[in-house]
């Protein structure tokens, strides 16, 4: 049949891309799960009264080259202006190997956090690197594999001090007034939730205060100035207050380490080693602690521990998922990190080593000093002796000098009193200061950078006290891969050992492992996306505030919402913003008593971490049986709470993998009470295009934009979540207090460093809708919900399914019962991971929501093929087990408690009752996976904590 033009040019060709299974392929799925078509299988899930009348109105799909072409189109808008205005960002020269083999490489970015370290050792060991370059550099005991950003990390150091601190009934924290204005913004919006006092004022004044718990210093103040706190830290410290200090990585090379003069907790941002300035992020923070504190560290710890065979062996050592364990009672609610951006910067530092890095800060200084003397030289007055990177020039006319800074293409620092900022990085040459002496002396400067060079020998910008003397990245792999070839082989072998989504399917439940699309991912490194400051002028950044627009009015239609905040950086960032404008909406009907957060039993662990954060009180709602809220319930403890309720938080549909049909009923209660709802976002990939949070009924969500939205979880992070808002709720989201945009953000205390969080990620999401459109949208939630029941039809008779819905259906995941097969044979869920690794799949969610079971959510872009592969894995699996229940195979030794195997064991004596090829070939020889470590001993590592880089002979 002869097709007509608009068949020939296929715009919807990229759902096709996306979505796993083909036409024939979902029919014969639905055929097993006896559905005739998806909308009829939508139509028997999904609860009439809350689906959608008509599809969202965010258009139609288009191909891969359109959108990039559209986005190529909005991103030139965006002007490459230099920017030396400092705060915290700086533009950096990002290596190519580590461009192209990492942050453009799917087998990084695709991975998912390490909670199986035998498939995650390549990047826990980038991230051990982190750690021991953290250590080195600030000179403590125990660092963190980053937080999301410098202003939250401070934030939880606060939140941190308070919890260590001994002074008990001490109630307020000190920061000094240079700290970088959006970091203060943070610390008062957290330090609010807490009920601290926050006092702002020159750092020697803390002297003057009795009550403190802690304070917060700045080593390079935001002007410039580097400080020597020595004697003011010693002093504190005898009255027991808690020191924090925010250290500038780069600095650090040429700096003394803040843990030596005294400080307790070192934080800040990693953006400078290589790491992109993206418009704000993401960046990953360094935060490091005395060891005597690290039981109270925020984040996630990568600790050394050793496996089933007393091999060397990484994991995640602490917090890994304290906030499931401890809910309310958790450090921090945070529950992502930056992996990524913490493996480039760890990178950075290897590929560079000690020497490449110091060459580096020294150069940036040199140039620094050569700016400073030659002002000097020419009449201007500089605020400080001395400095690392950073001047604070004082003029007269300064609205002059920046008109004339921007004529020449550079934006320097504008809101200093009578004063212009001026940072340099690694990217400044010769030539840059030549035109910043244009730009402050006039033309005819007459200042000549060989002459100032012989006078900067002497330079003493840099206090003797404060020049670092200890060397720093000792150890062997900071100083072995320096050539192009060397660096490579080595990224290539740590991605080897790793298990992401370019290898095989990840079928995490309530994690959304689906396809990062290629043509999603390219805008991200475009130098018009990659370069710009966050606080560079807005007319600056054109691209940027259309493309965020766009991409804020597409989630509006897809949460039926009225507002949307795109600052939270993360999920857990979006629940307590959510949570925030909440209490601020109470609060401005004078209703601020309002303190209690109802929340389900079932619920995320994140959730009642992040109630306690935002100051509420936790009041638990049982479930019942079937894992659904129980109403009943729901209404008493709502009674009970009366004028006290603030809110709900309900994951929908539900963490047990089930549209629960009361849902708009629970709505109905909490706001009959005077609350609010808020609805996580964590499982929208079951709502986009079929239903709405806001027509659900609730009033505020988080999306997780790193799940549904396809920004990649990066190995454990970058994240996104943005909060969609009803109209009463706008007005009280967070705002920012360096950058004002009219009509998009409020007055409201920040909750992340920069204005749009992790900016330079948004393009991924923006390609995703844009080249999906409604109808491929609702396709894509309609084929994940069909993956799922299709899973749990072919699984459901060898191994139960513990919830469903109306007519025994799932929603977008399951959750597997392994409860009865460990009562009767032994073999659990964890023995059930490890196997699935020699099957070459990473596992499914243990023991989460409930203990003993696993939950498996295969999204749509999986294959018929690949869904396939993974039920014949469980299904061998279970016959495996059949054999260990029939006293084929001791309890004690075969194929399941001896995963996975590993390629050395295979080649010694083999004891077991079971044959080699059973151990590692249990799938065939075809796209083998070979983990190399055997099953980490968590309980050694947990007795033996330790977080620095091992000797290279460990590794052999």
């Amino acid at each position: 049949m002869t097709q007509t033009l608009s068949q020939l040019e296929h715009t919807g060709a990229f759902i096709e891309r996306h979505i796993g299974p083909s036409a024939d392929e979902q029919q014969q799925m639905l055929a097993a799960v006896g559905a005739e078509s998806l909308a009829a299988l939508i139509g028997r899930i999904v609860p009439t009264d809350i689906q959608l009348p008509g599809p969202p109105a965010v258009g139609d799909a288009c191909t891969e080259h359109q959108a990039l072409a559209e986005l190529k189109a909005m991103a030139s808008q965006n002007q490459r202006y230099k920017s030396w205005i400092g705060m915290g960002y700086s533009a950096v020269l990002t290596p190519p190997v580590i461009l192209r083999n990492m942050l453009e490489n799917p087998g990084w970015y695709t991975a998912y956090t390490p909670y199986q370290p035998e498939v995650s050792q390549g990047r826990l060991e980038a991230l051990l690197n982190f750690q021991q370059l953290t250590l080195d550099l600030t000179g403590l005991d125990v660092a963190s594999a980053s937080l999301l950003d410098e202003a939250t990390a401070a934030a939880e150091a606060m939140a941190m001090a308070k919890r260590i601190s001994k002074l008990k009934h001490a109630n307020t924290f000190f920061v000094a007034a240079d700290v970088h204005p959006q970091t203060l913004d943070v610390v008062r919006t957290r330090a609010e939730t807490f009920g601290f006092t926050l006092v702002v004022d020159q750092a020697e004044k803390a002297r003057d205060h009795q009550d403190l718990f802690g304070v917060l210093l700045q080593q390079v103040g935001t002007g410039g100035e580097v400080h020597d706190y020595r004697a003011l830290i010693d002093e504190l410290r005898e009255r027991k207050v808690v020191i924090s200090v925010a250290a500038e990585l780069m600095a650090l090379v040429s700096l003394t380490a803040p843990g030596q003069q005294g400080a307790d907790i070192v934080f800040g941002s990693a953006q400078r080693f290589g790491v992109p300035m993206g418009y704000g992020g993401p960046h990953a923070a360094f935060f490091a602690s005395r060891d005597e504190f690290k039981r109270a560290m925020p984040g996630r710890i990568i600790g050394v521990s050793r496996d089933a065979a007393g091999n060397t062996a990484l994991r995640m050592a602490m917090q890994t998922r304290e906030q499931h364990i401890r809910r309310e009672k958790a450090n921090s609610n945070i529950c992502t990190s930056q992996v990524l951006l913490a493996n480039i910067a760890s990178l950075y530092a290897v590929y560079h080593g000690p020497v490449g890095l110091k060459r580096i800060a020294d150069r940036i200084h040199r140039l620094t000093t050569l700016l400073a003397l030659g002002l000097q030289q020419g009449g201007v007055r500089l605020r400080h002796h001395h400095w690392f990177d950073t001047l604070t020039v004082e003029v007269v006319d300064k609205a002059a000098i920046i008109e004339r800074a921007l004529s020449f293409g550079v934006n320097l620092r504008s809101d200093l009193r009578n004063a212009v900022g001026i940072t340099l990085d690694e990217t400044t040459t010769r030539d840059d200061v030549n035109t910043l002496f244009a730009i402050l002396l006039g033309d005819a400067h007459g200042i000549h950078i060989a002459a100032l060079d012989a006078q900067a020998q002497d330079s003493a910008a840099i206090p003797a006290a404060m020049q670092r003397r200890t060397p720093i990245l000792t150890h062997p792999v900071f100083n072995r891969y320096h050539s192009e070839t060397e660096m490579m082989r080595y990224m290539h072998s740590l991605e080897k050992k790793d298990l992401a989504l370019n290898q095989a399917m990840i079928p995490l439940g309530s994690c959304t492992m689906k396809l990062n699309a290629a043509a999603e991912m390219i805008p991200i490194t475009w130098p018009e996306f990659a370069e710009l400051h966050p606080f560079c002028p807005v007319e600056q950044a054109g691209g940027y505030v259309q493309m965020i627009g766009q991409l804020s009015q597409w989630l509006v239609q897809l949460t039926g919402y009225d507002a949307l905040c795109m600052q939270p950086n993360s999920g857990a960032q979006g629940e307590y913003a959510g949570l925030l404008a909440i209490r601020r909406y109470h609060e401005s009907r004078n209703e601020g008593a309002r303190h209690i957060c109802l929340i389900p039993s079932s619920a995320h662990g994140t959730n009642p971490a992040s109630a306690q954060m935002a100051g509420m009180s936790v009041v638990v709602v049982a479930c019942d049986r079937q894992g659904n809220i129980d109403l009943h319930d729901l209404r008493e403890k709502a009674q009970q709470a009366g004028e006290a309720l603030s809110c709900i938080m309900v994951t929908y549909p539900s963490t047990h993998g089930v549209y629960e049909e009361t849902i708009r009923e629970v709505c109905h209660i909490v706001h009959q009470f005077g609350g609010q709802v808020y609805l996580d976002g964590a499982n929208m990939n079951a709502q986009v295009g079929i239903t709405t949070p806001g027509y659900i009924g609730a009033d505020v969500s988080h999306l997780n934009l790193h799940k549904t939205f396809c920004i990649p979880h990066g190995g454990g992070g970058p994240g996104m979540g943005p909060i969609g808002v009803k109209a009463h709720l706008a007005p009280f989201v967070p705002g920012h207090s360096v950058v004002q945009l009219d009509g998009v953000l409020t007055q409201q205390g920040a909750v992340s460093a920069a204005p749009f969080g992790s900016a330079s990620i948004l393009p991924i999401s923006w390609m995703y809708i844009r080249m999906m459109g409604a109808e491929g949208l609702k396709q894509a939630s309609s084929v994940a919900i069909l993956n799922a029941n299709y899973l749990a039809k072919r699984l459901g008779s060898a191994w139960p399914v513990l919830y469903t819905g109306r007519e025994g259906h799932v929603a977008h995941e399951c959750i597997l019962d392994i409860r009865p097969l460990k009562e009767q044979t032994g073999i659990g869920e964890l023995d059930i991971a490890k196997r699935l690794i020699d099957y070459g799949f990473h596992a499914p969610t243990m023991s989460f929501p409930v203990a003993g079971t696993l939950m498996v959510e295969p999204t749509e872009s999986e294959s018929k093929a690949e869904l396939d592969r993974f039920i014949d894995a469980m299904l061998a699996i279970r016959m495996e087990i059949d054999r260990v229940a029939a006293g084929e195979w001791p309890a004690d030794d075969n194929p399941l408690v001896n995963a996975p195997h590993i390629q050395p064991e295979l080649m010694g004596e083999w004891s077991h009752p079971y044959s080699r090829e059973l151990a590692a070939f249990p799938a065939g020889y075809h796209n083998k996976y070979w983990p190399t470590v055997k099953r980490l001993d968590d309980v050694y590592g947990d007795r033996n904590l330790f977080c620095a880089c091992v000797p290279m002979s460990e590794y052999a």
